[in-house]
């Protein structure tokens, strides 16, 4: 899980997403009060889960660590064959942009010829 958040993609994914969240939460009371209400139930249920699953995750100690391994190898791979994920979200924003504006000016070009 730590590997896929340090991703760029994920990370700033993470980053826009938050502080939209973070924004909305200032801008809006009404729906202040209710995120709040909300990360604090939240907040309960990761407690209360966190200490029923703790034995549990000590006896598949084992099993996750092979897991993870084996998860981490595929990570990997995949950010070889997708270097996407190695970028940031306003670099892909960007680039497609990019791209895009570039395609329809060879398309503007082809039509005026």
């Amino acid at each position: 899980v730590r590997e896929v958040a340090n991703l760029s993609l994920v990370s700033s994914a993470c980053d826009v997403v938050s502080a939209a969240y973070a924004s909305t939460k200032e801008s809006h009371p009404y729906l202040r009060s209710v995120c709040d209400a909300a990360e604090k139930g939240v907040h309960s249920v990761t407690e209360a889960t966190a200490s029923c699953v703790q034995p549990v995750l000590a006896t598949l100690e084992p099993h996750v660590a092979a897991a993870s391994e084996y998860a981490s190898k595929g990570l990997e791979k995949l950010g070889e064959k997708l270097p996407l994920l190695q970028k940031p979200v306003e670099q892909i924003l960007s680039d497609t942009k990019e791209l895009v504006s570039s395609r329809v000016a060879d398309v503007k070009d082809a039509v005026s010829s």
